[in-house]
């Protein structure tokens, strides 16, 4: 089947015709930018699937607009404002074909216990399918801290997988060729080191720097507004990242070095809105910082990546996708000079929503993530995590993540989603949400601007009271039964029992790791480490970058914990502002 269509039917040009006269699609400029995106689909690869209902009838690849009212200025207003596939302000997608040319990365959140468990978890999801590992760590080591610190205590490996040292490094990715993998890690006061660790095992197996794929979540600003994992205060923190994108864009070409997260701030209680316009104000401000230090935009723009939440309100979340590639084309291309392509698209991971699931009735919740997923991949997300029925209540256990993941299958290869790009492009409903969003995004910029940027807008509590108020209204509307939550205020069942598999995380792994990372100090070179930890310090309190100095360290088996204790002498640590 061709990738593109010429039939009678479609206008000769591919797209779905309603039979009337052709004013708006004849206008020389539609008839230029058709021409550019027939050129690029029709190069494109495609997987080779079938690209029909299940009645047999052919489903073309694009559908736009034919309006014998338009006038000659709404073919500019529309090439403008929604355009097609793969070009600028790239509302309908950034791929010129779709899913037909590369489904979405499946990703499965996974990370508990010891690196030996999560080493385990890993060869099961890829054998079932996964396309791509995304790492979950746990309390102790998202906040720096080694295993056998105090106040790790009764947290190891609970949340997400213990990782204290290289050794730890190198036996969660034990067997796994870490260049024919892409490997995404949820961490971010302490990424730089864990990143340093990656590499080392990189090294370890001969791959080189340039084969690595994969995306490191880093974005530390989200930290302050909604997640609270911060260490460092904000300038020296943004010091750390910035030197990241630099030695990424030079030396791992093929990394994301922040996914700037707007997941977490929606989990705190954000509307749509305010995720939308947070996340981009943040991955503004990363952009501003490497500009400050001198880099090329489109030397280091296109490895910038970003993270939304897919909640439940269906057509919003679709939306809010959509206006955030034109928001932030508009912007690259307009205040920061972007000229290549590649740096006004804007990549995205989606993650189904934790915050809608619910302990009660939690098969329920198998539903709810079925609905957000499709949300996601109608709004064009490259990549896609589905949450697991039991995550209110554990770690997510193996069916549970087997149904997550073949929920995303199905959703791939029965529904017929990927047949036809930006399918609910031109609803009215959807094109006046995207547009509402895309409004109020805009005003918050302006209310960010006028307090002086991001980190200022942090350090006033604007965007901890922005959130706090709006998860306040959310809640007075369930308490008051004018939103409902299914099992929750409506449609309750009394003495419910919860008859699902639940993880345990035996008190053993502390001690296991306690014990692992007790060799570890014992067998490395003290004079090594103790050179390594001065080289550190003398760097935090210098301009050199980072980067090559933790690396040099985690060679050395210093702990996650000993870097981080030597930064905090240059950096010192942050508090933040009470907020009412």
């Amino acid at each position: 089947m061709s990738k593109v269509s010429a039939k009678s039917d479609l206008n000769h040009n591919g797209f779905h015709s309603n039979g009337q006269t052709r004013t708006f699609e004849e206008s020389p400029e539609y008839q230029q930018a058709l021409l550019l995106w027939k050129s690029r689909a029709e190069a494109s690869p495609e997987t080779g699937m079938k690209f029909t209902t299940l009645s047999g009838k052919a489903v073309d690849l694009l559908y736009a607009p034919t309006d014998p009212q338009a006038g000659s200025s709404a073919p500019r207003e529309y090439l403008d404002h929604i355009s097609f596939p793969g070009q600028f302000p790239y509302t309908r997608g950034i791929h010129p074909n779709g899913y037909r040319g590369k489904i979405w990365t499946m990703r499965q959140f996974a990370g508990f216990g010891t690196p030996e468990d999560t080493n385990e978890r890993f060869k099961y999801l890829l054998a079932h399918g996964q396309t791509g590992l995304s790492t979950a760590f746990d309390l102790p080591t998202l906040m720096g801290r080694d295993a056998d610190d105090p106040w790790s205590e009764g947290e190891v490996g609970i949340c997400g997988v213990a990782i204290s040292s290289l050794k730890d490094m190198e036996t969660l990715f034990s067997g796994i060729p870490l260049g024919d993998v892409s490997t995404s890690m949820t961490i971010n006061s302490p990424a730089a080191m864990i990143f340093a660790y990656y590499l080392c095992v990189a090294e370890k197996q001969g791959v080189p720097f340039s084969k690595l794929r994969g995306t490191l979540q880093n974005d530390i600003l989200k930290e302050y507004i909604a997640q609270k994992e911060f260490i460092y205060p904000p300038e020296p923190s943004m010091r750390i990242i910035t030197d990241m994108i630099e030695f990424t864009t030079a030396e791992v070409p093929q990394w994301n070095p922040v996914s700037v997260s707007g997941y977490h701030i929606r989990e705190a209680g954000s509307t749509a809105a305010q995720e939308l316009a947070f996340t981009l104000a943040d991955g503004f401000s990363y952009i501003e910082h490497c500009i400050e230090r001198g880099m090329d935009v489109d030397q280091f723009a296109p490895r910038i990546s970003f993270f939304f939440n897919s909640h439940i309100d269906f057509f919003e979340e679709i939306a809010k996708l959509r206006a955030a590639r034109r928001i932030y084309a508009r912007r690259m291309k307009e205040k920061y000079g972007a000229k290549s392509a590649k740096s006004m698209t804007l990549r995205f991971h989606t993650q189904t929503a934790g915050c809608s699931l619910t302990a009660q009735q939690p098969e329920n919740n198998i539903v709810r993530t079925a609905y957000e997923a499709l949300a996601g991949v109608l709004g064009g997300t490259q990549s896609l995590h589905t949450n697991s029925m039991d995550e209110t209540l554990a770690l997510p256990s193996e069916k549970a993540v087997k149904i997550a993941l073949r929920t995303q299958q199905i959703l791939a290869y029965e529904t017929g989603v990927i047949n036809t790009v930006d399918p609910l492009g031109g609803s009215y409903f959807v094109e006046a949400e995207t547009d509402r969003l895309e409004r109020e995004a805009n005003q918050y910029f302006d209310q960010i601007d006028a307090l002086g940027g991001v980190i200022p807008a942090i350090e006033a509590g604007f965007f901890q009271r922005e959130i706090a108020d709006a998860a306040y209204r959310y809640q007075i509307e369930l308490d008051k039964k004018e939103k409902f939550i299914v099992g929750v205020n409506e449609f309750v069942e009394s003495g419910e029992k919860i008859d699902i598999p639940i993880l345990q995380i035996s008190p053993e792994v502390e001690q296991a790791q306690k014990r692992k990372l007790a060799e570890v100090r014992a067998n490395r070179s003290q004079a090594a480490v103790e050179e390594s930890i001065e080289e550190i310090r003398a760097a935090g309190f210098g301009h050199t970058n980072l980067m090559p100095v933790l690396i040099r360290a985690a060679r050395n088996y210093v702990t996650l914990g000993e870097m981080i204790d030597t930064l905090k002498v240059p950096f010192g640590e942050y508090q933040e502002s009470v907020v009412f």
